[in-house]
């Protein structure tokens, strides 16, 4: 059962991302100009999406695949590419209506709009959450993963804002902008506290890989939790 603070800041995440910054993010995920800013978050997200793919096995034919927090569908059409059967879900109406229409003929990505924590989408191979948990706090944080690692068999791929000086700073910025005008705040964690919470709640995990990338006004750690006999 989803806590009354996950509800409640994944109902502010579904209005932002469908309602105020859905042109901005048109433009963030694709080939259009940008301005400084924003083109050190595109190359950043570019660089973080190769992190999590090269965790993924090459060939991920026979394997299915979620995609959780879509967006416009970068990260699965790859995946698709590379065989897997990939659900993609994302809780905006209008990225997920992007990323099917920036769907490639000859692939087949199965995108949906909705909650990534919903069981109904069954059983998964691998999941990765690629920024789609940066905006709750860490016990939320933790408990979603649970959620997604609970009906995954072999990896579960998710980031995090990691606590760090510059990030801060650049969330106190944040607040000085038009209530109006700010996206939903990004809640920095401490990678050990974290940790310290996924063993508690998915102890049947390890972490393995982690790494992060940091380029200009984008931050962010990947980590990856396999099975203890993986």
């Amino acid at each position: 059962m989803h806590s009354v603070s996950y509800i409640e800041r994944r109902d502010r995440l579904e209005t932002y991302f469908d309602r105020t910054a859905v042109e901005a993010w048109s433009r963030l995920t694709s080939d259009a100009p940008v301005g400084r800013i924003r083109a050190t978050v595109r190359k950043g997200r570019d660089g973080m999406r190769n992190t999590l793919l090269g965790w993924l096995p090459e060939d991920l034919t026979g394997c299915r695949l979620l995609d959780a927090g879509c967006g416009t569908g970068m990260l699965a059409l790859e995946a698709a590419r590379r065989g897997a059967e990939v659900v993609a879900i994302d809780l905006s109406p209008t990225l997920v209506g992007l990323a099917r229409e920036r769907m490639p003929a000859g692939l087949d990505v199965d995108f949906r709009v909705g909650d990534m924590l919903d069981p109904g989408l069954g059983r998964f191979d691998h999941v990765v959450a690629m920024d789609s948990l940066i905006h709750y706090r860490a016990p939320d944080m933790a408990r979603a993963v649970k959620a997604l690692a609970e009906r995954t068999r072999a990896s579960v791929l998710f980031t995090f804002a990691p606590q760090t000086p510059a990030l801060a700073a650049m969330h106190a910025v944040g607040k000085l902008f038009p209530r109006g005008n700010r996206a939903p705040a990004i809640e920095p964690v401490r990678e050990a506290g974290l940790r310290r919470l996924l063993a508690s709640e998915v102890g049947r995990w390890r972490p393995s890989r982690t790494e992060r990338v940091a380029c200009g006004f984008y931050t962010s750690q990947a980590l990856e939790l396999v099975p203890h006999d993986h």
